[in-house]
């Protein structure tokens, strides 16, 4: 069972999904409370079972960052030790008192007030991450582009963060040579927090905020996982989309980053060695338990004649292309003019399907009503 709260100035809004012994009753009794909001209640889901459903409770982050309390009934020794780790306020096991439930209730709002208040505000931006497990095949010229476009032409708040740490090219391929790096910024004293990202930032003419990668590959030992979580974290509260340049390794900040991405692109090719990695990149995904609803493939020099076709390409990754972005002379002159394609030539066909790209993460679809009540309830 789970309840989602949200306030709004002092009511305090809950919904209630799944049910186990005691539920009822208990549900009845807060829905007579003053300052509570009962919106609804969902009997649907599974009964607790003993254990947190982190996939349940990944899908109801991705609408809403309110607190979440898990009432269970029985013995659930294993829950609350999993509890410790996860991201839900409390825990209770029936059965309670309303008053006790009640308590927990507010204590919950109240902490997500103070959150709020500081500085990381319950809806955040989104997190595109821009992947390839080969060099080469234009990964960072992907990511440059889609993030000029979602600040140019889709009108987004956008940070471009470069975590290709030890030889990232983001900036060079802006044009621009900035005075302070992801390395500095996580180097400085004091805790990080929307101010400080924002010193440390570099501004494109498009628009775009760009973080770019060390100037030394032995700083990047510096750029930790913890550090890049709490980046990631801040950037939330202060852009609407942030997308991440990456390295093409399962190291330690792709796995930071994989935490909070909201929208993977694996990128992928017309040749042999480009699909055997990707279809093993996507097996690494599941086994990192990877939603793979966020995963999607792009299918870069589209319009290659190689001898291969696309339907290949979708039957050897077992995988739909979602994208699929042309082979244009004019990109890489664009990357030695340090000069985005989309800015210079918008009418080229790579600009127009790099565009294509943007409109579908700048603006995706809502999920389904079925989709919105998967709230946790495993116990």
């Amino acid at each position: 069972m789970s309840q989602e709260f949200e306030n709004q100035r002092e009511l305090i809004r809950v919904f209630v999904c799944g049910s186990c012994d005691g539920s009822a009753a208990l549900v009845e009794g807060l829905a007579d409370e003053p300052g509570l909001d009962l919106v609804g209640v969902s009997p649907t889901a599974k009964e607790a079972s003993g254990a947190l459903a982190g996939g349940e409770l990944a899908v109801v982050r991705e609408h809403t960052r309110a607190p979440i309390v898990v009432l269970a009934s029985g013995e659930s020794t294993r829950l609350l030790d999993q509890a410790l780790e996860a991201d839900v306020a409390d825990v209770l096991l029936l059965p309670q008192l309303t008053e006790n439930v009640l308590f927990a209730i507010r204590k919950a709002a109240h902490a997500g007030r103070k959150l709020s208040g500081a500085g990381l505000p319950a809806v955040r931006g989104r997190i595109v991450t821009v992947f390839s497990p080969k060099g080469g095949t234009g990964k960072t010229v992907l990511a440059t582009n889609l993030a000029v476009t979602f600040a140019k032409h889709e009108d987004k708040r956008t940070l471009m963060l470069d975590l290709d740490l030890q030889f990232g090219d983001a900036a060079i391929m802006l044009g621009l040579k900035p005075e302070k790096t992801i390395y500095d910024l996580v180097s400085a004293p004091g805790e990080l927090d929307p101010e400080k990202l924002s010193g440390y930032t570099t501004r494109h003419a498009s628009g775009l905020d760009i973080l770019p990668a060390p100037l030394r590959p032995e700083d990047a030992e510096l750029v930790t996982e913890a550090k890049i979580g709490r980046l990631l974290e801040v950037a939330r509260s202060s852009y609407d989309l942030i997308v991440v340049d990456t390295s093409p390794f399962f190291h330690g900040p792709m796995l930071a980053t994989l935490d909070q991405t909201d929208e993977l692109l694996l990128l992928c090719q017309l040749d042999v060695p480009s699909l055997k990695n990707v279809r093993l990149s996507i097996q690494t995904l599941e086994m990192l338990s990877f939603p793979m609803r966020k995963v999607r493939i792009v299918l870069n020099r589209a319009n290659s004649k190689v001898g291969m076709k696309e339907s290949e390409v979708e039957a050897a990754l077992e995988q739909r292309i979602a994208f699929r972005i042309p082979s244009e002379r004019a990109v890489p002159i664009s990357v030695n003019k340090g000069l985005p394609l989309i800015v210079d030539d918008a009418g080229a066909e790579f600009s127009r399907e790099v565009r294509t790209v943007a409109q579908a993460l700048a603006h995706p679809e809502p999920a389904n009503s079925s989709k919105r009540r998967r709230f946790l309830t495993k116990a």
